[in-house]
């Protein structure tokens, strides 16, 4: 995939140098230039001095914001401090704490946590919608904490029961990789342990069949010659690639996102792992993307 170039910050400042060109660049993105009235599809709008993110009406003579249905309609925050939140998290390959957010931007951290949230789930409406096609890799992981042993040695375990006593589960994450186009979709397993039906289920819903699926030997993944896909496999307790079959490309996407949750995150309870992994996913997927900043302005909407 050819990289483009995506904005620095540098090209950011001068883009942004205050809230109304914030607005003014919302406004061209979302509008087309011409806002129209919430109330009455009005185009004989102006805007208020008074209160910047408000618009007024001529004909209905109401007041709204351009940012109706956004994550920035309720916020106090200064938009110029979203804008850079937003560079800031797109950027950072392996994300970026509330700490440092809160550091950086110069918000306190209840504030930059809750960026950070939303911003995440802005990302997750990024689901793409399109089948993968032709040569497809599926692979599981598992992402959780570590259980610190009496000699203060970490060790991490995939199951209770491999851990001992005191030691917690860690939660199954199920992906898929697109050879062709470099993208991947991943979901947070609903089960404690993943099962040949999940992997079914979500090989149906992502990949157009008559495609070839490579994994690695679970017995979970049998099923899928039947559902018509080519199915070809590499038993890893043997080989690591085994006449080119491999499934490097989902397992260097696992690297990138254990090193960012473990490394800038720490930890990541199951309840919001999904928001989490959608946001890897998304960076991802839009690595090569110079308009991924203005796609996630757009993802904003309805968020």
């Amino acid at each position: 995939m050819k990289k483009n170039k995506i904005m620095n910050f540098i090209e950011l400042q001068k883009k942004f140098p205050d809230e109304n060109a914030v607005i003014a660049h919302f406004v061209a993105l979302r509008y087309g230039g011409f806002p129209g009235c919430h109330h009455c599809g009005s185009t004989h709008v102006y805007h208020r001095k008074d209160k910047p993110k408000k618009f007024e009406c001529m004909d209905c003579f109401n007041s709204f914001s351009v940012f109706k249905g956004t994550i920035f309609e309720n916020s106090s925050t200064d938009l110029v401090k979203w804008m850079y939140a937003i560079h800031l998290f797109l950027n950072g390959k392996k994300g970026i704490s509330g700490l440092q957010l809160m550091r950086e931007v110069g918000v306190t951290y209840k504030t930059a946590w809750r960026m950070l949230r939303q911003i995440r789930l802005a990302m997750a409406s990024d689901a793409n919608k399109a089948l993968f096609t032709n040569i497809v890799e599926m692979d599981e992981t598992f992402m959780g904490g570590a259980h610190r042993k009496p000699n203060n040695q970490m060790k991490f375990y995939r199951h209770k029961k491999d851990g001992g006593k005191g030691a917690k589960p860690k939660t199954p994450v199920i992906g898929v990789f697109d050879r062709e186009n470099k993208q991947v979709h991943v979901e947070v397993s609903k089960e404690p342990n993943v099962t040949g039906k999940e992997l079914l289920e979500i090989l149906q819903k992502v990949v157009e069949k008559g495609s070839t699926l490579v994994t690695d030997a679970y017995r979970g993944y049998r099923g899928a010659t039947k559902l018509g896909y080519i199915h070809l496999y590499v038993d890893h307790t043997l080989f690591f690639s085994q006449n080119g079959i491999h499934n490097n490309g989902i397992e260097s996407f696992w690297s990138t996102l254990k090193r960012g949750i473990y490394g800038i995150y720490h930890q990541v309870s199951p309840k919001y792992l999904q928001q989490y992994v959608n946001e890897f996913v998304f960076r991802y997927n839009n690595r090569g993307n110079k308009d991924v900043f203005d796609l996630l302005l757009m993802k904003t909407i309805g968020k």
